[in-house]
């Protein structure tokens, strides 16, 4: 929301102006009769303030002077019967955005005003966002790490993608870093200095998803009280990156398609056609084919996305790309929170490699934050290593083992779960603890004791 205080000692010009506002459903206003009920609420910090000059208990520029000491970034607009040219010039100086006069036209400037100010606010930010992917680009090569041929080829295909202006569709499961490679795609190519906006599909209403794509025009629709900038107009130059893309419905997925086709787009509620030029990085979790195939996904849509495809390997299937990703890591967590170096013990290595990760790297990086966390004495022990995800079915059977084998791990599992007691493991299996001892002399399961 966008946080409006209004500082007015006349409640009935303060309700009126308050009422105006409100009639746009994105701003959140508070209204104050005195100049210090203002400052109490400072903490609050608002994006715009509008006050009157003549407040009962301060004058309008000790007001300015004491808010910009507190809250240099809120904006100031004084709403002033003073009509004198002196008195606005210097408020201006001191730090107001605007000067409005009452009369009757004051509400309908404040209107603009604000709006004015909220656009060069949300133009500032995507400066600054901008600004800060440029920076972070060159984190991207350490954090799509690995020696595994699996993300050997995954290099191999971004490489390739940097060079040529192709779209690029990326698949796998979840947590194998998507986007991390749709923004080294982008930041490694030609439109780098140009914005990369993510949209995750997933995340967005159905109701709203159009409108968030391709913007809207005043009163297109209920609510719609001001103009708005779709995403692919925001990534006009650089790239738009649609996450989740499988779960678009079908009649959005022809109004993509049109976009992609005639390069251009037309804002919900308006009628000027707008020609792109974006970079298109689509990705999803799902097998695009098989949606097709079930009649979820357009046939042609597919292959007008389907550009270079990179599928990118789960991460028990990377093998040692698990433990040098784990260095990484702790690398990482330890630089960021002033630790030392540390270290992996033998039995912490052979338990992350041992694990068949279901949420891949985001879950690893989760894995190692908390055995950074836990650890002693800068090595960080088996005991150290906690895995809380839900084994679903599908991942539980996720490699070709034998029954022999999948009973170690419950084996192994449930004595790790309770610090390795035989027998109330034994009594909680319903199997004999001579079976368990076996095991564990023949080393078909590990077995520290503490």
């Amino acid at each position: 929301m966008f946080k409006i205080f209004i500082v007015e000692d006349d409640p009935w010009y303060g309700e009126l102006l308050k009422y105006h506002l409100s009639l746009n459903p994105d701003y959140d206003i508070d209204l104050f009769t005195t100049a210090n009920d203002c400052l109490i609420n400072l903490y609050q910090n608002p994006d715009v303030i509008c006050m009157d000059f003549g407040l009962p208990d301060m004058t309008g520029d000790k007001l300015l002077e004491k808010i910009k000491a507190r809250n240099p970034s809120a904006s100031v607009v004084v709403i002033s019967g003073q009509e004198e040219i002196s008195v606005a010039v210097n408020l201006l100086k001191s730090g107001a955005t605007d000067y409005i006069v009452k009369d009757d036209n004051s509400k309908d400037l404040l209107w603009n005003s604000i709006l004015k100010i909220r656009e060069n606010s949300e133009l500032k930010q995507r400066v600054e966002d901008l600004e800060e992917q440029l920076v972070e680009k060159f984190e991207f090569e350490n954090a799509i790490i690995g020696q595994s041929e699996g993300i050997k080829r995954t290099f191999s295909l971004i490489e390739k993608a940097t060079r040529k202006n192709i779209n690029v569709s990326i698949s796998g499961e979840t947590g194998t870093g998507k986007e991390v490679v749709a923004r080294a795609i982008h930041y490694h190519g030609e439109r780098k200095k140009k914005p990369f906006v993510a949209v995750n599909l997933a995340a967005i209403p159905k109701e709203l998803l159009e409108s968030e794509m391709f913007g809207h025009e005043k009163g297109a629709f209920t609510g719609a009280v001001s103009k708005k900038i779709g995403k692919f107009e925001e990534a006009q130059g650089g790239t738009i990156f649609l996450d989740e893309v499988a779960e678009l419905d079908l009649n959005l997925q022809s109004k993509l398609l049109r976009v992609l086709q005639e390069r251009e787009v037309v804002r919900v509620g308006g009628s000027e056609v707008i020609e792109l030029d974006v970079r298109l990085i689509t990705a999803t979790h799902k097998n695009l084919a098989e949606e097709v195939e079930k009649n979820n996904f357009r046939e042609d849509l597919f292959y007008r996305i389907i550009g270079l495809p990179i599928r990118l390997p789960p991460l028990r299937d990377r093998g040692s790309d698990i433990l040098i990703l784990a260095r990484h890591f702790a690398d990482e967590f330890a630089r960021t929170n002033g630790m030392g170096s540390v270290h992996f013990s033998d039995d912490a290595k052979n338990k992350l490699l041992k694990y068949h990760y279901p949420g891949n790297v985001r879950e690893l990086k989760a894995v190692v934050d908390l055995a950074c966390v836990m650890c002693e004495a800068e090595e960080i022990s088996g005991s150290d290593i906690t895995f809380t995800a839900v084994k679903s079915r599908q991942n539980f059977m996720a490699e070709d083992k034998t029954l022999r084998a999948y009973t170690c791990d419950i084996i192994e599992h449930f004595l790790e779960k309770h610090n390795n007691n035989v027998v109330e493991v034994a009594q909680k299996l319903g199997i004999g603890k001579s079976k368990i001892y076996n095991m564990i002399q023949n080393k078909e399961i590990s077995f520290n004791k503490r």
